[in-house]
């Protein structure tokens, strides 16, 4: 297989995800404000939202949050200028959602977990929230994935 060829895949690849990650960010907002369950969120988003979305991604980084919500919760405490609960429901779900992909998804680079989801916030959070987001996720970076930040950072 050529290399041409590949960059076609990867460049659909990139579009499926982010689908995947603008229906969990309207899934996590559903899931935080109605406790509404995982399989059911899948049935709901299945149906319309991850048209041409990377569906597996969806349900893996989806499942992974609610599973490990509160450790996900006392990770990002820290690095928090108030309580969790204090958070704009849309950036305490992306920011759950980023810490998942970073602590979960190493196939996917730190840089594009902050960036999507930076986006993300853009459109969905409030104003001025990405940068909020953006000082948040750099930090975590930083704790969770310091070989790849440094590495990164050296060139």
């Amino acid at each position: 297989m050529s290399e041409q060829s590949s960059a076609p895949k990867n460049k659909t690849n990139m579009w499926a995800r982010r689908k995947a990650r603008r229906a969990l960010t309207q899934a996590a907002y559903q899931w935080q404000v109605n406790e509404t369950a995982v399989l059911q969120l899948r049935r709901e988003f299945g149906e319309q939202a991850l048209d041409k979305a990377d569906a597996d991604f969806f349900a893996d980084v989806l499942a992974l949050m609610v599973r490990h919500v509160a450790e996900l919760d006392a990770q990002l405490a820290p690095l928090l200028d108030r309580s969790g609960e204090q958070l704009d429901v849309v950036e305490r779900g992306i920011l759950r959602l980023a810490a998942t992909e970073l602590n979960h998804r190493s196939d996917v680079p730190y840089s594009v977990v902050i960036n999507e989801y930076v986006e993300l916030t853009k459109t969905f959070g409030a104003q001025d929230a990405h940068k909020y987001v953006n000082g948040v996720l750099d930090r975590l970076a930083q704790d969770v994935r310091s070989i790849e930040v440094a590495a990164h950072q050296g060139n």
